[in-house]
C-alpha cells in the first residue's frame, strides 16, 4: 500500500522523528492509529453510559418519578464538578 501525504503531515512526521520521540515514519503512524482506536474505545463506553442513562430516565418518566429541571440541572452540574473537580467560578 502507498500513501501520500500532504506536504504538512509529512512535516509532522518529520519532526516527532527528529525531536526522538520515534525512529521512523511507521512508528509515528502506528501511535497515532493506537491513539484513533482507544479515541473510539472511549466515545464506544460513553455511548453506553448515555444508553443505560437514557434507559433510566425513561423508566423513571414510566414511574411518575421525574424530577424538576432546575433541580436536576443542579444535580448535573454537582455530578461535573466532582468529576472535574471544577468549580462554579470557573
Amino acid at each position: 500500500m502507498q500513501i501520500f501525504l500532504p506536504p504538512e503531515v509529512e512535516a509532522l512526521l518529520q519532526r516527532q522523528i527528529t525531536y526522538g520521540k520515534y525512529n521512523n515514519a511507521i512508528e509515528v503512524i502506528l501511535a497515532g492509529i493506537k491513539l484513533l482506536e482507544q479515541q473510539e474505545d472511549i466515545y464506544q463506553g460513553r455511548l453506553e453510559e448515555i444508553r443505560q442513562e437514557a434507559r433510566i430516565g425513561l423508566e423513571a418518566s414510566q414511574q411518575s418519578k421525574l424530577v424538576e429541571a432546575s433541580r436536576a440541572m443542579a444535580q448535573i452540574r454537582a455530578n461535573l464538578q466532582s468529576r472535574h473537580h471544577v468549580s462554579d467560578e470557573a
